[in-house]
């Protein structure tokens, strides 16, 4: 089960009490105060794992609690510390307070971790209040509560190129045709519910990667089809490939599709619509003599200024020489300070 998306509820562990304790030793008439502080609390943490897909677990799993720390002993015995709750996240996660609040944590790299909720401090013991006018203190102090909250986990994946387009457009057969990704293909639309990534080998020990993202549709933004929730898989792209439509069996105009997608991309992000695109006019083969449509799409790249390639994705034509654009793209992108091919 693909989950990009949970609430969760943590709950740190509270610190342990500080202990009220004098020495009672033989031969020690007057043993002073010992007692101990307590043990601090647990803290939950996330740590990034490449070897994890989906939030899956924390939907089965919603409260995260860490131990609680043990009270101070005598002898100025420290309390031991609460047990750490640690879990794994796929990489590319982003903590955020619930309801709109701060990013607590974005986890990019394997391995990387953030605390996300603070164990209390464990309390003074009476060992600690001592002075050299107050020999016998009583006094002690309570452990402190940890951290509670309610976090919005969100998974956005890491990829180099993100894949747009309407249901059908051919971004499935292209990625499974670039890379050793197998998503599933078929002739209706909405075929892929659940983001696909696929890493494009160049030679040379050089790759990207590439995402396949659900199908928009006009309304997108309003929950039609759906709906945009899938777009925030493409946020870290640095390139988008707009695979459009060209074939005459979809009924609709190639050029106006583009619009479509494209202001759907602008009501999710203004930014994300902004990227770098490249346009991919796809299922050339299907064309035949009428090549209208084709140029219409062509027409329009040329007037927004946006590299353009005519593929067929199913065929396998025109795919090296898209392959060696989006490599040379995002070099140039690399060398402007973006991430580009590895």
């Amino acid at each position: 089960m693909f989950v990009d998306q949970v609430t969760v509820t943590l709950k740190a562990g509270r610190g342990g009490d500080g202990c009220v304790s004098f020495r009672r030793e033989a031969h020690v008439p007057r043993g002073g105060p010992d007692g101990g502080r307590g043990g601090d609390g647990g803290s939950v943490v996330f740590a990034a794992d490449e070897n994890i897909s989906s939030l899956a677990y924390f939907r089965f799993h919603p409260v995260l609690k860490a131990g609680n720390g043990a009270p101070g002993e005598g002898g100025n015995r420290q309390g031991k510390r609460g047990a750490e709750a640690r879990f794994g996240v796929p990489v590319g996660t982003v903590g955020r307070e619930k309801d709109g609040g701060a990013v607590l944590f974005d986890l990019t790299a394997h391995g990387q971790a953030a605390v996300a909720a603070r164990g209390g401090k464990g309390g003074r013991g009476n060992a600690s209040y001592a002075t050299s006018t107050h020999q016998a203190p009583r006094e002690r102090q309570l452990g402190r509560p940890g951290e509670e909250k309610e976090l919005v986990l969100e998974l956005k994946l890491i990829a180099d190129v993100g894949l747009v387009g309407f249901p059908n457009a051919g971004k499935s057969t292209l990625i499974s045709r670039l890379s050793a990704a197998r998503p599933l293909i078929a002739d209706y639309p909405f075929t892929t519910l659940a983001p696909n990534l696929g890493v494009v080998d160049l030679g040379e020990h050089r790759s990207f990667v590439v995402a396949d993202i659900p199908g928009l549709i006009e309304g997108a933004h309003c929950g039609q089809g759906l709906g945009i929730r899938f777009l925030r898989h493409i946020e870290r792209t640095k390139l988008l490939v707009h695979i459009v439509d060209v074939s005459p069996y979809t009924g609709r105009d190639p050029a106006e599709d583009h619009r479509v997608v494209m202001k759907e991309l602008e009501a999710f992000s203004p930014e994300v619509a902004a990227r770098p695109q490249i346009v991919a006019a796809n299922k050339i083969d299907a064309l035949g003599a009428d090549r209208s449509r084709l140029e219409r799409l062509r027409r329009l790249a040329a007037r927004e200024k946006v590299p353009f390639f005519a593929i067929s994705a199913l065929k396998g034509d025109g795919l090296g020489r898209l392959v060696a654009a989006v490599a040379r793209a995002l070099e140039r992108l690399r060398g402007e300070g973006g991430t580009g091919a590895r």
